[in-house]
């Protein structure tokens, strides 16, 4: 039996498809190539295409052996989703219904979905936890908690079991250094520093130096993207062992300065990194930490490369061997 992953091209999709090749797993990759790139798939077979067309994607499970969908299928750039919440929605809503449609009709009833921190919004605590006010600030996380709602009532009408991991910022790469973070455009705070160590921008510009935190730059929570496949793979065994739908936050449950970030970076690359302070952007919080007790009591998931330096020595592999990405 095969496993569908739906935006297995992009970049955490990839590190995924790559782990669940390793143990084992029949993967089957379906993306549309807009954001992915073929080029990060380590194996498995693919096929490009849309999940809004439904005839595509009757193709995909009719050729296939499918009995679990791990989907990373979306738009992710929460400025875009505030100019262009139709995009969003018809995207990452209708796209994921007519996939779940298609589970549906061929029996499929296993689903490990990639949602996000920004179904919180605003956070009320520090660290998050999921049992937190969900209200997105942005239709980027409105989407993604729309399709959490979807899920919760396919599961009470159809019995689809699902997993919801709502992570905060993926970084790193792959430890061959093959596949990495390779997005147009950038916005990412980690390679946009490893870009400026290797002279693709003048700058890091850091928004803001004056919040309520020990430096004075924003705090985040930082996960190795190797880690985050790892969780899903965890949360897709819970559930063909017959476990119950759940929501679990993936965090490393300590947070990073901007500051702190930089100053790793400087350090791994030996490069000096220019920086630039400039005004706050708005609806920045100073702190965004996400606690992972649940998932660590309940999956027994631990991240591996829990260290800053670790996570910046992996994508500078990366970003220093593949300075154009996967452009040849």
């Amino acid at each position: 039996m095969a496993i569908l992953v739906p935006g297995g091209a992009g970049y955490i999709g990839s590190h995924t498809v790559a782990e669940l090749l390793e143990v084992g797993e029949e993967v089957v990759v379906v993306d549309s190539l807009v954001k992915g790139h073929k080029e990060s798939l380590m194996g498995g077979k693919f096929y490009q295409g849309d999940l809004r067309d439904a005839i595509f994607l009757e193709k995909v499970f009719s050729e296939n052996k499918i009995d679990a969908v791990i989907d990373f299928a979306a738009f992710s750039l929460v400025g875009e989703s505030i100019y262009e919440p139709l995009e969003y929605y018809n995207n990452n809503v209708a796209a994921t219904m007519v996939l779940l449609g298609k589970m549906k009709e061929h029996g499929v009833n296993y689903i490990v979905f990639s949602s996000t921190a920004a179904t919180y919004g605003e956070p009320e605590n520090i660290p998050i936890v999921e049992t937190d006010r969900t209200q997105p600030t942005n239709p980027y996380g409105e989407t993604k908690l729309a399709v959490e709602k979807m899920l919760k009532w396919c599961d009470e009408a159809y019995g689809i079991k699902y997993t919801c991991l709502r992570y905060f910022n993926a970084a790193g790469a792959h430890e061959s250094g093959k596949i990495g973070e390779d997005h147009t455009p950038e916005s990412h705070l980690i390679p946009i520093i490893l870009q400026t160590a290797l002279g693709k921008r003048e700058a890091i510009y850091v928004f803001g130096n004056d919040y309520d935190t020990p430096d004075g730059t924003c705090i985040r929570d930082y996960i190795h993207v190797t880690d985050l496949a790892d969780a899903h793979i965890l949360a897709l065994k819970r559930l063909r062992e017959g476990g119950d739908s759940s929501i679990y936050n993936l965090g490393n449950g300590m947070g990073f300065s901007v500051k702190e970030v930089i100053e790793t970076a400087r350090y791994v690359t030996g490069k000096p990194i220019k920086e630039i302070i400039s005004d706050r952007r708005p609806g920045d919080p100073a702190v965004l930490v996400a606690s992972s007790d649940k998932i660590q009591k309940e999956l027994n998931w631990y991240p591996k490369y829990n260290s800053i330096e670790t996570i910046i020595e992996s994508a500078w592999k990366w970003h220093s061997t593949h300075p154009d990405g996967y452009k040849k």
